[in-house]
């Protein structure tokens, strides 16, 4: 068997993991792997839509989870690194992955960046999934202190061992397909376009800096 990091002939049945990537520019870098991520989530709930006779769906709504809900963190990520450095700030992002914090704070930069209204118009489908979300994987302890576990589509137990949510549930607990593919294709737009132009305005800024130098 050949080597998994080896090439095919026919070009179209390769993926070039450093094709879309550029050595020197890491926010773009992110911004790459959030667009693959969530796209493979939305790609896959497509595809378990078209033929679902055997319940395939049942197993990878866990993978479409996982997907979805790193794609959204990377993003939130590369922006707020993005926001920081046209703020003229040294800070990169918090190493959390707690979306609801991560929006909040991305949300915070942009205004500062940009006061307009519409300026978080990207922010508004998100964080209706972000709070739908947060009321399934946040509890309260015992100490008062809040808890989310944003792993419960990758193990169904929590970091304490105990069962996810949709494991202790009587009822179904259940995703419209339909409504995940038409719901997430507009925070994907959204994410995707408002991360685009910020990445735009820095690159221009860095031009016109190098031109100034020369």
């Amino acid at each position: 068997m050949k080597d998994i990091f080896s090439y095919n002939p026919d070009i179209n049945k390769n993926a070039y993991m450093n094709w879309r990537t550029n050595r020197y520019d890491h926010i773009h870098n992110m911004h790459v792997i959030a667009e693959g991520f969530m796209n493979s989530a939305i790609t896959l709930a497509k595809n378990c839509l078209k033929d679902n006779h055997d319940k395939k769906a049942d197993m990878l709504i866990f993978p479409i989870l996982f997907n979805l809900n790193h794609g959204i963190e990377v993003y939130l990520k590369a922006m707020c690194w993005n926001l920081n450095q046209l703020l003229n700030r040294t800070d990169t992002f918090e190493s959390s992955h707690n979306l609801k914090n991560l929006l909040e704070k991305t949300k915070k930069l942009t205004v500062e960046f940009d006061n307009r209204t519409e300026a978080l118009q990207w922010s508004i489908q998100l964080e209706k999934y972000i709070d739908d979300l947060y009321t399934k994987i946040e509890t309260v302890k015992e100490n008062g202190r809040k808890f989310s576990d944003i792993t419960f589509a990758r193990y169904s137990l929590t970091r304490d061992l105990e069962p996810q949510f949709y494991i202790t549930e009587l009822n179904n607990v259940v995703i419209d397909l339909e409504n995940f593919v038409q719901f997430f294709n507009g925070v994907f737009k959204d994410l995707h376009n408002m991360s685009s132009y910020l990445l735009e305005i820095l690159e221009r800024r860095s031009e016109i800096e190098a031109e100034n130098e020369s």
